[in-house]
């Protein structure tokens, strides 16, 4: 059989990988912008969680299926969703319409991201793969420098809507590569596909996640709504489990948490997931309207973590192999701790640089902590489980994030409506629409505009000091990984 031309294959995979990572921080750093010209601010974390709700919900499927079918043929189906939502997300004239194809370009995100890790994993050896999950990182640093600095540019010159369509041209290059010069062992296995699994996993997230974004809002926490939603996700999950362990191949292999680093590098990787979205998702709403900063600076204050993040991967490849997977990731979570508790003293009047250092923090911690995580899951299971396993790293990441945007995003809003009823104050939540364009904050009387940012800066704050507990609660779940056998155990 023809050999793989790993080369070839690696710029493709971190092409893809970029696309994912652009995403992020393009989407962020513009969404003061689309909410500011669609409206909808009360919208705002849908957004994300649609994007979020629908990666996280695929991920697990698709990578049982890259297990059974190839990466190749799943990778290009997830790609080809990926492409057409962004195509669609660049032509929406609503905010509504912006959420709905954001639901269609996260049932493609789902796979990219995975897959081309797991592809990674398939064609390096244990030895190479510290090093090269290290390199792998490198891409969120050119996307920290191209993506949002680009954004902002894109958004102040030809409009928000090129930061969807900058993923078509790089999607397709990255495709084309994967499947011309990707060569994989036949797999002769009968296709069992845990669709009863993948279904039930999916209405437990969406019933978690309409009361996480719509609870204190659009009705009480204390409602017979809420009641229902949490008991409703609640009995889901269960019956997910239970049919999970009767599966004959479950989405969702549980005998691979029985290894406890898996188990506590998930576990973390549930709460880091808080962590990043709560910064990538209102950072840049902080420093546009409460600090008064354009687009590209509120660019700027995200590149660092950008930055942060592969500097520290390319680092941890090697940390790996000399002081252990243990010690990496202790690193990791006390950089995490830091970088939040900047966030959470962080004032109007101490200016982007403070939220750039910040976010700086948060990027080393990431670094360290994914990576570790990654090659460590990779190298204690075979080639058969190598995707499920992946994935479900992804998806507990992706979890943190949907379950985080939801959350942080409820808070958020519950926030504001409580600051103007404690001020006597009828604003509404699309009120704050007008702090994020220039446009409108100089038109709005200087004690109205005050009012306001002080409402958003005090609720970000809360936000904040959420994220701070996610930070230290993934401090102590990584002490449980003291003891346990790593990197370095595996390939010394």
């Amino acid at each position: 059989m023809e050999k793989t031309k790993r080369p070839l294959v690696l710029a493709s995979v971190m092409l893809a990988m970029f696309v994912s990572a652009v995403e992020a921080t393009i989407v962020s750093t513009a969404m003061p912008s689309i909410a500011a010209e669609l409206g909808g601010f009360s919208q705002y974390s849908w957004v994300f969680s649609a994007y979020l709700l629908m990666s996280t919900i695929t991920v697990l499927l698709y990578g049982k299926l890259s297990d059974i079918f190839g990466r190749k043929r799943i990778f290009t189906i997830g790609m080809l969703l990926f492409l057409l939502g962004s195509l669609l997300c660049g032509l929406s004239t609503s905010m509504d319409e912006l959420i709905i194809y954001r639901f269609v370009q996260g049932l493609g995100a789902g796979a990219v991201m995975p897959i081309a890790t797991t592809i990674v994993g398939d064609i390096y050896t244990r030895e190479e793969r510290a090093k090269i999950q290290g390199y792998l990182s490198s891409v969120w640093g050119i996307s920290a420098v191209t993506g949002p600095a680009i954004g902002g540019v894109l958004v102040v010159t030809i409009g928000w809507e090129y930061v969807f369509w900058v993923n078509l041209p790089l999607g397709i290059l990255s495709l084309l590569g994967v499947l011309l010069f990707l060569k994989e062992p036949v797999n002769h296995k009968t296709p069992v596909i845990d669709y009863k699994g993948a279904v039930l996993l999916m209405v437990a997230l969406s019933s978690l996640l309409y009361l996480l974004v719509e609870g204190g809002v659009s009705f009480s926490w204390l409602s017979m709504q809420s009641l229902i939603l949490f008991l409703s996700s609640s009995l889901l999950i269960v019956f997910f489990v239970l049919v999970e362990r009767k599966a004959v191949d479950p989405i969702m292999p549980f005998e691979i948490w029985r290894n406890k680093t898996i188990l506590y590098a998930n576990l973390v990787s549930l709460a880091t997931g808080v962590i990043l979205i709560g910064i990538s998702s209102y950072l840049p709403t902080y420093v546009t309207g409460v600090m008064e900063q354009p687009a590209a600076i509120a660019g700027f204050t995200l590149t660092a973590m950008s930055i942060g993040w592969p500097l520290a991967a390319f680092f941890s490849g090697r940390l790996l192999l000399k002081i252990g997977y243990f010690k990496t990731s202790l690193a990791g979570g006390v950089s995490l701790v830091l970088g939040t508790l900047l966030f959470v003293t962080m004032q109007p009047s101490f200016g982007p640089l403070w939220a750039a250092m910040s976010s700086f923090a948060i990027g080393i911690g990431m670094g360290l902590t994914s990576t570790a995580f990654i090659v460590s899951i990779q190298a204690a299971v075979s080639y058969e489980q190598r995707g499920a396993a992946t994935a479900s790293n992804m998806f507990m990441r992706n979890l943190g994030s949907t379950i985080g945007v939801a959350l942080l995003g409820s808070i958020l809003n519950s926030s504001l409506l409580r600051y103007f009823a404690e001020n006597g104050q009828n604003y509404t939540l699309s009120s704050i629409n007008d702090l994020l364009s220039k446009n409108t904050r100089v038109e709005m009387p200087i004690e109205v505009l005050r009012f306001l940012q002080q409402a958003l800066a005090e609720s970000l704050q809360i936000v904040y000091l959420v994220t701070a507990f996610f930070a230290v609660l993934s401090l102590v779940l990584i002490l449980g990984l003291r003891g346990q056998k790593g990197v370095k155990g595996h390939v010394k």
